[in-house]
């Protein structure tokens, strides 16, 4: 099975990477500069206590040679249209395209590129960050033991033998794997975390723990109810175990979690605001449901991303 890797940040770079590891046919499509890194210094997966460089095949826009099996697309909300018109050469009548992007807006663009039975739905969940060298730095683990997991699924729910076949293709290659029944409602849950924990630590400028010994541990789970609200309207509530597990780390003292939300606004770079809390409460208000701290979180991002824009323009 020939497989595509869209972008080689942390996510990319991770699950590709890992795929590389145990001999699956991977090809990364970078640019021009992320390729620059990754030739000079490899793909480098790094940690406590581990450093792996891999070499893995690249390719640039405008180089594909043909149809792939697998397209994997991690990339950010903001890079999508551009990568969606750079992998188009990779689409054949058998290829299936698996995004990892945060919220459930990229769906659209992807049906409506490449049509309805192509896109499947997937999660990931890795603790890593790219670093300022280019390598995958990871931050932790998920649950004391694993770095990653993934879950994939047909978009109408239940199984199919396509589906069942690419978790045999994607199992055993260093995280864990799940094919999951009901993708949509796995979507909806992680979107619901990041929206509530990147709306916290992007509005109050940040970590979790400093929220908390500033008198706010309240917040978080205010955000939470209205995040939870939406995901219930749509269909897709949240568990008591999960509501109060999120609670948990939402309000742990001396808690170092961040959202990649914040993290952008502070290091000045253009956020996922729009796709990520600019969809959640757009769809809020269509589902009748009020979510004032989350729009206050939205608004403030499109201040920090308009000033951006200005500031290109001039």
């Amino acid at each position: 099975m020939r497989i595509l890797v869209v972008g080689a940040g942390a996510t990319g770079g991770f699950f590709g990477g890992r795929l590389a590891q145990a001999g699956r046919d991977v090809t990364f499509l970078v640019r021009p500069r992320r390729a620059e890194v990754l030739r000079e210094r490899g793909l480098r997966i790094v940690g406590p206590g581990t450093e792996e460089v891999l070499r893995p095949a690249l390719v640039l826009p405008g180089e594909l040679d043909g149809a792939y099996d697998l397209v994997l697309l991690s990339v950010k909300a903001r890079a999508l249209p551009r990568a969606l018109a750079d992998l188009a050469p990779a689409i054949g009548p058998g290829t299936v395209v698996l995004p990892f992007l945060n919220g459930l807006a990229h769906l659209d663009a992807v049906i409506e590129r490449f049509g309805s039975t192509t896109a499947l739905g997937g999660v990931v969940k890795v603790m890593a960050s790219l670093d300022a060298d280019g390598d995958v730095r990871i931050l932790g683990t998920l649950d004391g033991t694993t770095v990653g997991d993934m879950a994939i699924g047909e978009l109408a729910g239940g199984s199919s033998a396509r589906i069942e076949r690419l978790g045999r293709e994607l199992s055993g290659a260093g995280f864990d794997l799940t094919v999951s029944t009901d993708v949509r409602t796995a979507m909806w849950h992680k979107w619901a975390f990041i929206s509530t924990l990147g709306a916290l630590t992007a509005l109050m400028r940040g970590t979790v723990g400093d929220i908390v010994a500033a008198g706010g541990a309240w917040l978080g789970p205010a955000l939470l109810a209205e995040t939870a609200a939406v995901a219930k309207a749509a269909g897709h509530p949240l568990t008591e175990a999960q509501l109060s597990g999120i609670t948990a780390g939402l309000t742990l003292e001396g808690s170092t979690d961040t959202a990649s939300l914040y993290r952008d606004t502070a290091a000045g770079l253009p956020t996922e605001g729009e796709h990520v809390l600019g969809d959640l409460t757009a769809r809020a208000r269509t589902l009748g449901i009020k979510t004032p701290l989350l729009d206050l979180a939205t608004l403030q991002l499109r201040v920090h991303d308009h000033r951006l824009a200005t500031a290109a323009e001039h």
